[in-house]
């Protein structure tokens, strides 16, 4: 089976794909603009989601990567403040998750923001992330 590919868009002739568009709307509701975020780095996070789950993602897993991404940006009190503490709390313990783990798909959300040179400072200092 051929994989669905992810698209831009060209000239505004071609639309975006939907996988982009999806992610596009999950970053807004994590209070995160999506023109912020590069859109290299955006087409690595849905290739992310294709590989994590080969069929399709699920609607909801576009929300969930959202948050993790937005925190992994923001920086926990900015995060907090447009979240609240339970969604803090939960990313927080998906990112020491992902820290234990060292190869899992939020491991490598964290990685491609800490790569793109997107992370916040703080993040990085409190989970104690470096790239190698």
């Amino acid at each position: 089976m051929a994989q669905r590919r992810s698209s831009l868009g060209f000239l505004g002739m071609f639309g975006r794909s939907g996988d982009l568009r999806q992610l596009d709307t999950a970053l807004r509701g994590a209070d995160l603009h999506p023109a912020l975020v590069p859109e290299g780095v955006k087409l690595t996070i849905v290739n992310l989601m294709k590989d994590h789950w080969p069929d399709e993602p699920p609607s909801q897993a576009y929300p969930d990567v959202a948050r993790l991404f937005s925190y992994c940006i923001a920086g926990p009190e900015t995060f907090e403040r447009s979240h609240g503490l339970q969604h803090r709390q939960d990313v927080e313990r998906r990112i020491e998750a992902a820290v234990e783990a060292g190869d899992s798909f939020d491991a490598q959300i964290v990685l491609m923001a800490l790569h793109a040179k997107l992370i916040n400072a703080e993040v990085v200092e409190r989970f104690g992330l470096a790239a190698e």
